[in-house]
């Protein structure tokens, strides 16, 4: 198969390029520089877009595209880069996917989806929710969907575990030095999943026949009180503290309400139905492994 693959540079990108070459693939990265190698195509969604032949006899092509969305505080400025920065790029590709008959279009999207959605489980056919991550992934995934003469798939993406970086990254020296906390009351749900599994799912979905959204989270979300404690485990540390959710609401705004004392209860109901099997099903798989202890 012959892949193209738009934020490859990124933490999952990287990964997933890697995997599928190791799987005998040929991929193509979509770089925003002058090309440097024979594997990479430029382009400049904001601009000109794609060359006429950056897709010429592609099988797939997938989008990972997006700044991090908890990088920064959510100033309305902010806001609107974490828009753009999805939006722009999914319309460029999904118009090339259409005029160049690319059969498979994968595109990021969020668990965000579902908004606060407190003890009820959330599939793949549970509604939108409100809030701002809400309203962007539902946009998101509109504009993915104009790719209409491709498979059409939409990776809603759990918090990602890994070794360095990602969510876990800012996280690791303070619960190694004992100063991990529960996040407010911690009942809120907390959807995951480790790299690998992320990777592995998106194979699947490329080699399968699924189409619209797929939950890419563990089969076990469990509540921030619970990862807190795993993580605790995990590192050999005592997890005892709490962040009060007033100091939270007021330092973080808008991003703690949404990711930090929001959650979804997401489960991977279109993964297990088609016979996807899970390296890291469990919390405490997931925290071993990312903390080096596992494999």
């Amino acid at each position: 198969m012959r892949v193209v693959v738009a934020g490859s540079s990124g933490l999952i990108g990287t990964a997933l390029v890697a995997a599928l070459r190791d799987g005998g693939h040929d991929v193509s990265r979509l770089v925003r520089r002058e090309p440097r190698s024979a594997d990479e195509i430029g382009w400049a969604p904001e601009t000109f877009g794609l060359t006429d032949d950056a897709l010429t006899g592609v099988d797939a092509v997938v989008n990972l595209c997006g700044v991090g969305i908890a990088s920064r505080p959510w100033s309305g400025q902010f806001k609107q880069e974490l828009r753009d920065s999805r939006i722009i790029p999914t319309q460029v590709l999904a118009d090339a996917v259409v005029e160049h008959r690319v059969p498979i279009f994968v595109s990021a999207s969020a668990t965000g989806f579902y908004g606060f959605t407190g003890d009820d489980e959330r599939t793949e056919s549970s509604p939108r929710g409100s809030g701002f991550l809400a309203d962007l992934s539902a946009d998101w995934e509109r504009t993915a969907s104009l790719a209409t003469s491709a498979r059409v798939v939409h990776l809603r993406t759990a918090p990602v575990f890994s070794r360095s970086g990602g969510l876990l990254g800012p996280l690791r020296p303070l619960f190694k030095a004992g100063l991990g906390a529960k996040l407010g009351d911690g009942k809120q749900w907390f959807p995951w999943i480790t790299l690998p599994d992320h990777v592995r799912a998106v194979q699947h979905v490329l080699t399968g026949d699924m189409t619209g959204p797929v939950n890419l989270t563990s089969p076990q979300p469990v509540t921030n009180a619970e990862f807190t404690a795993a993580f605790g485990r995990a590192v050999h540390r005592p997890a005892f503290f709490r962040a009060p959710r007033a100091v939270l609401r007021v330092a973080g705004g808008e991003l703690a309400l949404e990711m930090l004392l929001g959650g979804q209860r997401a489960v991977p109901t279109v993964l297990q139905d088609t016979g996807f099997t899970f390296t890291h099903p469990t919390i405490d798989d997931g925290l071993r492994w990312a903390n080096g202890s596992d494999r």
